[in-house]
Formats: C-alpha cells, structure tokens, sequence
C-alpha cells in the first residue's frame, strides 16, 4: 500500500513540475557565444495564405531565450537567428522544447523534448546516412569534374554523370522506402501523417498501400491538418475519373 501511495504520489509531482498546460508550448533555449540582444524569429505558416509569417520576437540574453504560446496541433516552425544563414527547422507542439543553437553549425543545433521533435531528429539522421553516398561522390569529384569541363573531356564529364544518376536513382529508391517503413511502424507521429499526406499526392504510389498506412495511424495524429488533407486525397482517388463511363444497366454487382 505504501508503494502504491508512493507512485502516486510521485506521478503527481511530476505532472505538477510541468510548465505547460495542455494546448501550451513553452522553447527555452540555449544560444552560447551568441551576444546579448540578438534576435530570435520563431516562424510558422500562416493557414489561410500559407505564407511565411512572424509570430513572436524575442533577444538573446545571457546565452539564453525563451518563447510561450498557445498551439493547437502539432506543425513545423522555424527559428531564425539574426546574421546566421540557415533557419532552425522544429515542430512546434504542446510541451516543453529545448533548442540548443550551434552558432557555428546552424544545422547541428540540437532540438530536444517533446516525442515529435525526438522523432523528428531520429528520422532525419536516417535520412542523412542514405544521402550520404550521394554527398560523398559529390565531394569526392567535383574538382575532377571542373577539370573535365576545362579540359572539354565530354568522356569523363559522361562517365561522371552516368554514376551521379546512378547513385541518385538508388538513394531516391532508398529514402522512399525510409519513408513508408517509418510511416508504417510510428502510427502515434506526426512525421507519418506528412509522409502519408505526401503519397496521397503521389499518382505513382500505390493508392492501397496509401489507405492502409492512414488507416493504420491513431486518431490525434489523423485529425492534424496534412492527416485530414492525406483522408481528402484519397477519398478523391475513390471517385471515378470526369467522363468515365457508367457500368451498363444489368451489370454484375
């Protein structure tokens, strides 16, 4: 009886430690070596025009900032620090998140804290190991294909170009696969519901495997926007093409 009373009681005390109230989010983050007074966008989407717009403002004091507000569900948000050359991509959800900003990587900057931000950073290494062979020909010939170009070898510009489209073809293949593996197996993020959104607006995908996967996701992540639009699309596929025709009268059923 004791444990049970100490469970309890423990369990409450972390629910009352939180800072945020369901529909509240809440970005403290951390900005070493970047000066006092820098600015800090927080960006989002506006719904109606889909256009970029600002939605809160706030300076870097004392390597740090933080950002409050109000969220409905769960969406991608950028964050923009003043001078640097890359936008922080994140979603913005309700819970706590935590930004540590890499002033000198933008794109190393770690995002922690809520379960789709953790995805998120998951899901994105995935990406990048399978893109990397397509980086590393990249950097691994570009001086020799300057040369090629130079030299108007169209022999080896050719024969350069024949591998790059190669590689290409196979890491497209691969990151597709990435994609409907994941979407598959993580029915509770929000990462699937822009991967299901993306197939329904794919005339190539299989419609089937599309339904299933959506089928397939738990209600929440069904009811966000790109999960609600993916329910769209493929009720559209359903219907039959403008002008086609009617079965005969006294057809098989």
């Amino acid at each position: 009886m004791k444990k049970i009373f100490f469970l309890l009681t423990a369990s409450v005390a972390i629910i009352s430690c939180s800072k945020v109230k369901d529909g509240e989010y809440l970005i403290t983050g951390t900005a070493t070596g970047i000066a006092n007074g820098k600015t800090i966008i927080l960006q989002g989407q506006d719904p109606v025009t889909h256009m970029t717009v600002a939605l809160d403002t706030v300076k870097v004091e004392n390597g740090k900032f933080e950002i409050k507000g109000k969220v409905t569900e769960p969406a991608f948000h950028t964050l923009i620090l003043q001078d640097a050359n890359a936008p922080i991509p994140f979603i913005l959800e309700t819970g706590e998140i935590a930004i540590a900003i890499d002033k000198d990587s933008i794109h190393k900057s770690k995002i922690t804290g809520t379960y789709n931000n953790e995805e998120f950073v998951k899901f994105q290494d995935e990406l990048n190991k399978t893109s990397k062979k397509l980086v590393d020909f990249q950097k691994n010939n570009t001086a020799k294909m300057q040369q090629a170009q130079q030299a108007q070898d169209t022999a080896t510009i050719n024969g350069l170009m024949k591998q790059y489209m190669e590689i290409q073809t196979e890491v497209q293949n691969d990151t597709k696969k990435k994609y409907i593996t994941y979407a598959e197996s993580h029915p509770k993020s929000f990462i699937s519901a822009l991967i299901v959104k993306g197939m329904s607006e794919d005339p190539t995908a299989d419609a089937k495997k599309v339904e299933s996967i959506y089928n397939s996701l738990d209600e929440e992540v069904k009811n966000t926007t790109p999960g609600k639009e993916a329910k769209t699309k493929i009720g559209q596929a359903k219907l039959p093409a403008v002008g086609a025709s009617a079965p005969p009268v006294g057809s098989a059923k």
